[in-house]
C-alpha cells in the first residue's frame, strides 16, 4: 500500500483556482503543501490574499524564480492562459509531474492554440507529451502523463453532458448537437473588468462570446474523439449573477429508435465505474453540486422532437478545475482516485 506523502507546490496563489487547490489539497491524506507563489504578493502570507484560510494555511508566498522544485512531486499551474507554457518549459527536464490549469496545452496542436486563443505559443513541444486530463475519458493515458491539460470548466460540463451519446452507435449527426451554457462569476477569474462590475452582473443575464468562444473547438476535439470523426458544433456561453456554479443543457437530435429507458441506461452504463458524475433521475441545479467536485448529468428523451436534452451542473471552481486537477493527481501518483475529494455539496 502507498502511504508516502507527497511535496505540492501550486504556482499562482492569487486566483480562485489557486484557493481552491488548497482548500482541497489541505485535507487530502497523502500530500503536503509546500509551496505556493505569487510574483505581485511575493512576501505576503497566503491568508492575506484568502482570509478564510487565517491560521489555517499561513505560509509565505514566493516568486516562482526562487522557487526550489526538488523533491517536488507535483507542481499545479494556476496561471493565466499564455504564461503556463512558459513555467512549463522552464520545468520540462526536473522529472516532476506536472498539473497546467491553463488552456496551454488542451488542444491538439500550437497552430489551432494560436488560432483560437490569439497568441503565439513558445513551446510547442509540449503537444507532443500533454495529456487532456478528463479523467472520465482518459485515465489510462493521466496515470502515465508527466503533463496533464486540466480542461476548461465550460468544456467539463459539456463534454461529460453529451459523451455517451457521442460514444454510442445511434448513427448521431455530430454538427447538430448544441450547447447552451450557463457560468457563475467566478469563471471568469478574480481580476475585475467592466464585464464583471457588480452593476454589471447583478439582476442580469447575458449572452456572449456567441459564436467564437475559445472553449468551442476544446470540446469539438474532445467529442471528435469519442465520435471519430471531426465535429462542428454550436456552443454559446452566458453569464450568471451567481459567485459559482455551471449549468449546460445540450441538445442532439437522434434518428433510430431510442426512449427514456434506454437513454438512462446508456448513461448509467458509460459513467458506472466514474465516481463524480452522478446520473440524476430530475434535472439538477448549481447548488446541487456546490463546493464539490460531483458532475450531476440527467439525461431526457423528448420523443416529440426526437431530440435527447442532457443538462448537466458542475461547481467551475471545483470539478471545473480545482477537484478535476486534484482527480488528475491522484491517477498520476498512483493513489485512489477519489482521495481528498469528498466534500458534499454545499445546500443552500
Amino acid at each position: 500500500m502507498n502511504n508516502k506523502n507527497y511535496q505540492i507546490g501550486i504556482i499562482g496563489a492569487s486566483g480562485y483556482t489557486g484557493s481552491e487547490l488548497a482548500r482541497i489539497l489541505i485535507n487530502h491524506p497523502q500530500t503536503d503543501i509546500v509551496a505556493i507563489t505569487s510574483e505581485s504578493h511575493k512576501g505576503k502570507k497566503f491568508s492575506d490574499l484568502h482570509g478564510q484560510f487565517s491560521g489555517i494555511v499561513d505560509m509565505e508566498l514566493v516568486s516562482a524564480d526562487q522557487l526550489d522544485v526538488t523533491g517536488l512531486d507535483v507542481l499545479f499551474l494556476a496561471l493565466p492562459h499564455g504564461v503556463s507554457m512558459e513555467f512549463v518549459k522552464r520545468w520540462k527536464e526536473s522529472g516532476i509531474k506536472i498539473i497546467d490549469l491553463s488552456g496551454d496545452f488542451r488542444l491538439s496542436s500550437p497552430e489551432i492554440y494560436e488560432v483560437w486563443y490569439k497568441k503565439d505559443h513558445t513551446y510547442p513541444e509540449g503537444f507532443d507529451t500533454a495529456v487532456y486530463g478528463m479523467p472520465e475519458l482518459h485515465a489510462e493515458a493521466i496515470k502515465k502523463a508527466k503533463l496533464v491539460a486540466n480542461p476548461g470548466c465550460y468544456p467539463t460540463a459539456s463534454i461529460l453532458s453529451l459523451a455517451p451519446l457521442f460514444r454510442s452507435k445511434l448513427g448521431i449527426d455530430p454538427d447538430g448537437a448544441i450547447i447552451d451554457a450557463k457560468s457563475g462569476i467566478t469563471g471568469a477569474g478574480i481580476k475585475a473588468s467592466n464585464t464583471t462590475h457588480f452593476s454589471n452582473v447583478n439582476d442580469n443575464f447575458k449572452a456572449y462570446g456567441i459564436g467564437s468562444h475559445r472553449h468551442t473547438v476544446e470540446i469539438q476535439e474532445q467529442l471528435s474523439f469519442l465520435v471519430k470523426k471531426s465535429v462542428n458544433l454550436q456552443f454559446t456561453p452566458h453569464l450568471l449573477p451567481v459567485d459559482r456554479g455551471i449549468l449546460a443543457t445540450s441538445y442532439l437530435k437522434i434518428e433510430k429508435e431510442m426512449s427514456q429507458k434506454k437513454l438512462d441506461a446508456m448513461y448509467l452504463d458509460f459513467y458506472r465505474d466514474k465516481p463524480f458524475v452522478r446520473i440524476r433521475k430530475q434535472a439538477p441545479s448549481i447548488k446541487d453540486v456546490r463546493g464539490s467536485n460531483y458532475a450531476d448529468v440527467f439525461p431526457f428523451w423528448d420523443a416529440r422532437t426526437n431530440r435527447a436534452i442532457i443538462i448537466s451542473a458542475i461547481d467551475n471552481l471545483v470539478k471545473g478545475a480545482a477537484g478535476q486537477a486534484v482527480h488528475n493527481m491522484n491517477l498520476m501518483l498512483g493513489l485512489e482516485e477519489s482521495m481528498g475529494l469528498h466534500q458534499v455539496p454545499m445546500q443552500p
